[in-house]
């Protein structure tokens, strides 16, 4: 029964994660600390760094800070929400810093029909440069008129 419970404390922050990239996107990196977003849409600088990497170090963060609390206090399940930060992280990196932004070249010739509307979505949000009018969606959850054939 504690790893069905483990199991779903991982499965549910995963997928709360969703949530919290589209909120933290719209409402903290179009808000008040668009200071650190801004050379996500306009390169102002020749480092591979970007400043707005340092969300990627909060979260990482918030999971080790739950690693740490599952291995040295009661708060056991601080493992299964760390590893579901974690694992979100990985994923959300894969897609969008990888496959969409092309910070390493690699999956540049993927041509399924998921993909290339994630690549749209995503493509209508850049084509806004400033702090407004930027749609914005998770990672997993694209609205369904960016999957065209």
């Amino acid at each position: 029964m504690t790893i069905l419970i483990w199991i779903l404390i991982f499965v549910g922050t995963f997928c709360f994660m969703e949530f919290m990239a589209w909120f933290t996107h719209k409402y903290i990196m179009h808000g008040f600390l668009w200071s650190l977003h801004r050379d996500h849409h306009k390169k102002d600088h020749d480092s591979w760094f970007e400043r707005n990497d340092a969300f990627f170090v909060f979260y990482a963060v918030v999971s080790m800070v739950l690693f740490y609390l599952g291995a040295q206090t009661w708060f056991w399940y601080g493992w299964p929400l760390g590893f579901g930060i974690l694992a979100y992280g990985i994923a959300y990196f894969l897609v969008h810093d990888i496959f969409i932004h092309q910070r390493f070249k690699m999956f540049r010739n993927t041509n399924h029909w998921y993909a290339k509307g994630v690549r749209r979505a995503h493509k209508m949000h850049h084509k806004h440069l400033g702090k407004s009018h930027g749609e914005c969606f998770g990672m997993l959850l694209v609205p369904f008129k960016y999957f065209k054939n």
